[in-house]
């Protein structure tokens, strides 16, 4: 078979990387090894946040995705329940406050309308926080959720009625080399020809990087979750909190703390399905690709989030889920052909952002690719040759 673009990987970045090419001409095949959405893609959250993002060239295409989410439904022609909820950010003590107060500036300053607000606000705007817990929060309204699996599953469906060829269960077991140009991937299926092969393999990407002879600073990180019966509206703005963009920011504010929240990279992200289900976390540990839940992780995490929001001890748990982040050093993914070989294309490391970043990302590959330039902003700042890989 030969074709235009292989993309490997059928989570929320490879479908819409397919359909953003196919709709400009490409002739594409999607390989996923699994599943739709086998990875981070169908073990996450909802959210597609704008204020957990460093506010740089990071956020900049948040909001650049934000906005293509605004209209996407109606172009893929599926409700993907995308809904403009707004998000707070629990700030919990004085510390805190004050790099949240430099975090807003920053964001401000960049095009997004985000506040802080006192204790009574955040609890005006969401019942059931502790009071005892907090001391404020940052509030903005652009802070939205969409569904993942629906969406991924519509970029993968307007792909293949675009033209693109799908393949699920059909690993990528090789790489086709001619003089260190990546001419193809080899499949159980037979061999595919490309011009250019894409690697939107998330967690596993690296492995696909190794066939090409590059090392990739692309690792798992474990997070897990809680997951309630459906109840009554119960979350009225989405929930993280402000440790998780301190430690992002300010890692050494957090120095010397030794307890398991700490060492397991516990922090709050609180959501709740339009079906009703209530869905907390999250740890943050690198356990190579063991995504096995755990005792202690699990405890952790619901230590923290019935200390910030009581109410939620009385919700009856109907199961618990955990997932593996592809976690970059910098915290950005990597996006764009790799020097020195020739015919290979990276777009993946989006840790934590994945369903957040998909339309912006599909559209900047796909304009890489096609013309060789792009509109979405900061594109240069993702390029994956920043980092040594030979």
């Amino acid at each position: 078979m030969t074709t235009d673009v292989a993309v490997i990987g059928g989570g929320i970045i490879g479908t819409a990387i397919a359909y953003y090419l196919t709709k400009r001409g490409k002739k594409v095949v999607l390989l996923e090894k699994d599943y739709f959405s086998a990875g981070a893609s169908g073990a996450c959250d909802q959210g597609v946040l704008l204020q957990s993002k460093a506010p740089n060239e990071h956020l900049s295409l948040a909001i650049y995705s934000y906005q293509m989410y605004k209209e996407l439904s109606k172009e893929l022609g599926r409700d993907l329940e995308f809904m403009q909820k707004g998000y707070m950010v629990l700030i919990e003590n004085e510390t805190e406050l004050q790099v949240m107060k430099e975090v807003v500036a920053k964001q401000n300053a960049l095009g997004l309308p985000s506040r802080l607000i006192s204790r009574e606000e955040s609890m005006e705007l969401q019942p059931g926080l502790n009071p005892d817990a907090i001391v404020g929060a940052a509030c903005c309204d652009w802070d939205s959720e969409v569904n993942p699996y629906i969406t991924t599953m519509a970029f993968a469906d307007r792909a293949k009625e675009l033209g693109a060829v799908i393949k699920t269960g059909c690993p990528v077991t090789g790489l086709v080399m001619e003089h260190g140009t990546v001419k193809g991937v080899e499949t159980p299926e037979g061999t595919i020809y490309a011009e250019t092969v894409v690697n939107a393999a998330g967690v596993w990407a690296s492995g696909i990087g190794k066939m090409a002879g590059i090392a990739l600073p692309i690792k798992p990180r474990r997070g897990q979750i809680f997951i309630s019966e459906a109840v009554p509206e119960f979350v009225h703005k989405g929930i993280i909190n402000a440790r998780y963009i301190v430690a992002k920011h300010q890692p050494e504010l957090l120095k010397g703390d030794e307890s398991a929240k700490a060492r397991l990279g516990v922090g709050i992200s609180l959501t709740q399905s339009e079906k009703g289900n209530v869905m907390f976390g999250a740890s943050r540990e690198f356990v190579g690709f063991d995504c096995s839940n755990t005792i202690e992780g699990l405890k952790a995490v619901l230590d923290n989030a019935v200390h910030l929001v009581p109410g939620l001890k009385n919700l009856n748990i109907i199961r618990t889920m955990s997932g593996l982040r592809p976690y970059t050093p910098d915290g950005k993914p990597l996006i764009g052909y790799v020097d020195g070989v020739p015919g290979f294309f990276m777009a993946a490391g989006h840790e934590g952002d994945g369903i957040c970043l998909a339309p912006a990302t599909g559209k900047l590959v796909a304009d890489l690719i096609v013309d060789g330039a792009t509109e979405v902003p900061a594109a240069e700042s993702f390029d994956v040759n920043r980092f040594k890989l030979f």
